[in-house]
């Protein structure tokens, strides 16, 4: 079940509420990523507190570990990791690609042997789907190829971008029709691919459409391409999409690049960047990127962020301490610092809320630029 209600624009920026049977979600929206049940070193109630509205899970990982039977007795991946609002779950696709050699790909499917104890396996659209059923996630993602920017250490040609596009298109009408047979009552979304090709994204997006899903993609970006190549497709991409559809742009990104989605009129994004960063002592503040690790942040007594209302800088958490956790490898850093970033992640999407409601987002967006290019 999905209802999207487009409410204001301002150029190609959006303002929408999307219905699911766990709940409604704002967009634009940033959705922390929850790969394998939980957002790392965050609880469920510190995510709800932040205003997180939906998470994502991983249809591959969940599948290895715990395993369907475990999550069938839960009723579900919802009541397994205690997460009441709505999720959306990755089709595994993406994560097939990132195993490389150790992978095959044919029209069936995908084999491979199992990353945790070898089992040789085999992930189909149908089997995606079952999956996904089982985790019973309010948004599910076809099963697709992730289409490479380089192959065999050579940019992807045009024709092997398109094989690779035309593979998921296939996919994605099994993947219809298994979900459908399921008689799952959540939503499919369909995943544009094509490469940096945008004559090849814009088959992609007119054959998925033809299928009338209730929700698109854009996948594929994000994979090794230079940046100017992914903002390309960002830019070209998303206006040719249903009006009336939610978009998702899968897996990016930094600040800017969310930022820059959404003038192009993307709904939805998802990146592991503000948690996996904060592990390793990068913090994103509105007045540029702070390094944790520097030796000049050993006796700073400021907040990460004097303008930031998170646990951490609103709990009196100086620089200096978390400099100190992270020098000494406790477990409180990287939590506090997931905290932050997360929350700056989910404060930027609130503000372009208010900013294209209000008719003021070019003149927001600006005005951000700026504030970050000044640094910390």
């Amino acid at each position: 079940m999905l209802a999207f209600e487009l409410l204001h624009t301002e150029g190609d920026a959006r303002r929408g509420r999307l219905a699911l049977r766990h709940g409604t979600v704002d967009t634009p929206q940033f959705m922390p990523v929850g790969t394998y049940g939980s957002v790392k070193g965050v609880l469920p109630s510190a995510l709800q507190a932040m205003g997180a509205q939906i998470i994502l899970g991983n249809t591959f990982h969940l599948w290895l570990r715990p395993g369907l039977d475990v999550l069938r007795g839960f009723g579900g991946l919802h009541a397994f990791e205690r997460w009441p609002a709505p999720i959306l779950t990755d089709s595994g696709g993406f994560q097939v690609w990132s195993l490389g050699e150790m992978r095959k790909i044919s029209e069936e499917g995908v084999r491979f042997a199992s990353p945790v104890n070898g089992d040789r396996l085999l992930l189909t659209p149908e089997v995606s789907m079952q999956i996904q059923t089982v985790l019973d996630a309010d948004i599910v993602m076809q099963f697709d190829e992730c289409t490479p920017y380089e192959t065999a250490g050579r940019i992807t040609t045009e024709d092997e971008a398109r094989t690779s596009m035309e593979l998921s298109l296939r996919w994605a009408a099994r993947c219809r029709a298994e979900f459908e047979r399921l008689d799952n009552p959540n939503a499919l979304f369909g995943i544009v691919q094509g490469g940096m090709f945008e004559a090849l994204r814009e088959a992609s997006v007119a054959r998925l459409v033809e299928m009338d899903l209730p929700g698109y993609a854009i996948g594929g970006v994000s994979v090794g391409e230079p940046k100017e190549a992914m903002r390309r497709i960002v830019a070209h991409t998303p206006r040719r999409l249903p009006a009336d559809k939610p978009r998702y742009l899968m897996g990016v990104g930094t600040p800017e690049d969310l930022v820059d989605g959404v003038a192009h009129g993307v709904d939805l994004f998802d990146c592991v960047m503000p948690t996996r960063n904060a592990r390793n002592g990068h913090l994103f503040t509105r007045f540029g990127d702070l390094r944790l690790r520097n030796a000049r942040h050993k006796d700073d007594a400021r907040p990460i962020d004097e303008t930031c209302r998170c646990h951490a800088c609103a709990g009196g958490f100086s620089r200096a301490y978390l400099h100190h956790l992270d020098r000494c490898g406790e477990m409180l850093g990287p939590m506090l610092a997931s905290l932050h970033n997360l929350h700056f992640y989910l404060q930027l999407m609130r503000e372009m809320r208010e900013a294209i409601e209000q008719q003021r987002f070019a003149g927001w967006r600006g005005r951000f630029e700026a504030d970050r290019m000044r640094g910390v």
